[in-house]
């Protein structure tokens, strides 16, 4: 097990997406993004109606260090659209040492 972890974020397009992980690098709170663009959604809105909502988001993946979990979900609901923002960690259970010490070493 590391302390290395993967930021799951859900945005409104790729453009949003794009701005949240470079304010993420700029702030040194992250190595790495990806966004993965054309995900479908499905879920209940408005909460607890028991009506699904049907949506297209674009994914963002933060890679970080676990330490910096508190950090970037702030930053996230500063600029994110959304007032419930998805932002899940997941746990890395193994990395390769150098992709690892090259992620903890752009990370303030």
């Amino acid at each position: 097990m590391t302390d290395m972890i993967l930021v799951y974020i859900t945005c409104a397009s790729p453009e949003e997406a794009k701005k949240i992980g470079m304010h993420l690098l700029k702030k040194r709170l992250c190595g790495c993004i990806n966004i993965i663009p054309g995900m479908n959604s499905v879920y209940f809105w408005p909460p607890k109606t028991g009506v699904f909502e049907e949506g297209h988001e674009t994914i963002l993946i933060v890679k970080t260090l676990e330490k910096k979990f508190a950090d970037v979900e702030r930053e996230v609901k500063t600029v994110h659209v959304s007032q419930t923002p998805c932002i899940i960690a997941i746990p890395v259970s193994n990395v390769s040492k150098k992709y690892y010490d090259w992620i903890q070493g752009e990370i303030q």
